[in-house]
């Protein structure tokens, strides 16, 4: 089911063109705060606009941006985990007191501070939530290196005379590959719920790009009166972020099934 719906997700936002019913920011006054019908399956918000159709926009710009700081904070991360776990020392002290240091803020937090500070475009959204999400990776990776560095085969390696970027590339790389899918596919939800709330709080995507965390905002006031307009996107949020997580949880057993529960 989980992937049921991720494949659904994935399938709107990149088939949105031919998918979406309206066009995302077409207004129309005489249809302002129209219930969920067969014609507008989700309703619309008060400027008549289709939800549904915004709602598919908005997992493209959600899954896009997630995507692209799953990658970049994932790539950082696992880098600076492998030096740290298999150089050590001073230099493993350095990476884990910069570690700690970012986990010390919550993720919320600190992507709220550096989006007030560096402003509001694409682009620093991005760097935001890249810089806010390495840490997790750079800190499991690091785990599992010191576990494998132990190992006989790369203690065999290093004996054979194979230098220690020789050793990470061949021998430690590939083994932490199944860690790091798992951990690329837990964190999806959590960069799309981070992305929701900067846009929800105004310090993410801006108007007239539609995102599910800008639409749960604009119709938070209208609860009583169209509560579609807030609990659409909003179900089609958790949606995703559980049916992610979900698929995170399975290929966490299949690829690591000796890791513990509370992982």
């Amino acid at each position: 089911m989980a992937l049921i719906v991720v494949i659904v997700v994935c399938a709107c936002a990149v088939f949105t063109e031919w998918l979406a019913p309206f066009d995302p920011v077409a207004i129309a006054l005489s249809d302002t705060f129209s219930p969920p019908s067969a014609a507008h399956w989700m309703g619309t918000d008060q400027l008549g606009r289709d939800i549904l159709s915004r709602a598919m926009y908005g997992a493209r710009i959600s899954l896009a941006i997630a995507l692209v700081v799953v990658t970049f904070a994932g790539v950082l991360g696992t880098l600076l985990g492998v030096i740290a776990g298999y150089v050590g020392r001073a230099v493993d002290a350095v990476i884990m007191r910069l570690t700690d240091l970012q986990l010390a803020f919550p993720a919320v937090i600190l992507a709220l501070v550096l989006a007030g500070v560096i402003g509001v475009n694409m682009t620093n959204l991005v760097v935001v939530l890249t810089l806010a999400n390495w840490a997790r990776f750079a800190r499991v990776i690091r785990g599992e290196v010191l576990s494998l560095k132990t190992r006989e085969f790369v203690l065999l390696a290093r004996l054979s005379g194979a230098g220690p970027w020789w050793v990470m590339r061949r021998h430690i790389v590939p083994n932490i590959a199944g860690t790091f899918v798992v951990l690329v596919t837990l964190d999806i939800g959590s960069v799309i719920i981070l992305e929701a709330t900067l846009s929800f709080l105004g310090l993410g995507v801006q108007p007239p790009m539609a995102s599910w965390g800008s639409m749960i905002a604009e119709g938070r006031g209208q609860l009583s009166n169209a509560w579609w307009v807030c609990v659409m996107p909003g179900a089609v949020l958790i949606a995703t972020v559980l049916g992610t997580n979900l698929l995170g949880d399975v290929l966490r057993e299949k690829l690591n099934p000796v890791l513990p529960e509370t992982w």
